[in-house]
């Protein structure tokens, strides 16, 4: 999604993708000129290096919702952009509400993706989701995927229990952007490097989420540099079977300590007891963000990612901290006895900004 300038960039990071190990390319029709560009790559790859070209595991997604015969054509395009006949895996495009859910279990999406298996035009189905923990687990458990994509990250381990439980059920799972949506460690701030040191924060998060278990890993690269940490991780793994070394397991260690002492006693500890509120406030959420900023000095990230609050519809919050009306509901829920209310007032003043548009809308 990031590789658009042109489709010789496309090319480029396509090839060093396959230099560098890389398996798995995942796309969608959602992203631009992406899957165009992509599968001009593919072609000019399988010309120049068959081996590696059929070593590639393709994903694309579609949008849930569609109508079936509106549907089909949409993969039948996708196909067509790709210049293939038959995609590895095809996702739900952002599983992200019940009606979503709904659609595909129970609804046109049904029959699509039962039509696209049949027909033998993908491989198997899976989904990715920002939706809330509960309905991925509702996802997880239908039977109906093989694979999930999801916010897993360093600085966001809520959903990592069901990315556990989906994998001893054999079920593929992808964290979503962890350079990035995992905090922008492409781009750490001082006190973060500082927490890390001697390694990078970047290389810490990737490591930890392999250390998990997880399956893929997405990079996001816009140009081959952005795959210098996938050849060093690959090239120097902590040791067989582990990615963290004890080095940096202490290093994790630290990280979480000095979050801990510059937030002192208003840390959240993230436990959602607070909810539900009756304003509708995520307070979590929001905490997490006021967590990471105070803590770890992550303002331009979580600045970026509060002032998308109720801009992007289902992918991300509607409601930011400004809502909460002081009620107290959520105050003797709390474990910690944190004081709720003003700590959302702080988050808001601390990360209110003029509005940022999504990458993709």
């Amino acid at each position: 999604m990031r590789a658009l300038d042109s489709p010789a960039q496309m090319a480029a990071v396509l090839d060093a993708a396959v230099c560098a190990g890389i398996n798995h390319v995942e796309t969608a029709p959602a992203y631009g000129p992406a899957e165009v560009f992509l599968g001009a790559a593919l072609q000019r790859l399988a010309q120049r290096d068959l081996i590696g070209r059929r070593a590639l595991v393709l994903t694309s997604k579609l949008l849930p919702g569609t109508a079936v015969e509106s549907a089909r054509e949409q993969l039948r395009a996708l196909l067509a952009r790709l210049a293939i006949p038959r995609l590895d895996n095809l996702a739900v495009h952002g599983l992200n509400t019940p009606e979503h859910l709904e659609w595909t279990l129970r609804g046109d999406g049904r029959e699509l993706l039962a039509w696209a298996e049949g027909e033998g035009l993908v491989g198997q189905v899976g989904f990715s989701s920002h939706g809330a923990t509960a309905l991925i687990e509702e996802a997880l458990v239908s039977g109906r995927f093989r694979f999930c994509s999801l916010h897993l990250h360093l600085f966001d381990q809520e959903r990592l229990p069901l990315a556990r439980a989906a994998l001893t059920q054999g079920i593929g799972v992808m964290a979503i952007s962890p350079a990035d949506k995992g905090g922008r460690l492409y781009d750490p701030p001082a006190e973060l490097l500082a927490d890390c040191a001697p390694f990078h924060p970047l290389e810490l998060a990737y490591r930890f989420l392999l250390d998990q278990g997880i399956s893929t890993l997405t990079l996001g690269a816009a140009q081959p540099a952005d795959l210098a940490w996938a050849r060093a991780i690959t090239a120097t793994p902590a040791a067989p079977g582990a990615w963290l070394s004890p080095e940096q397991r202490l290093a994790l260690e630290r990280l979480a300590a000095a979050g801990r002492e510059r937030l002192g006693e208003s840390l959240c500890g993230q436990c959602r007891r607070c909810l539900p509120c009756p304003n509708g406030v995520p307070i979590p959420s929001l905490l997490r963000l006021r967590n990471l900023a105070v803590g770890h000095g992550m303002v331009p990230f979580t600045s970026e990612r509060y002032s998308l609050i109720g801009r992007a519809g289902h992918w991300w919050e509607q409601v930011d901290a400004s809502a909460c009306q002081r009620c107290g509901d959520c105050l003797p829920r709390c474990p910690l006895q944190l004081p709720i209310p003003e700590l959302l007032a702080d988050t808001h003043r601390l990360l209110a900004a003029p509005p940022r548009r999504r990458l993709w809308g």
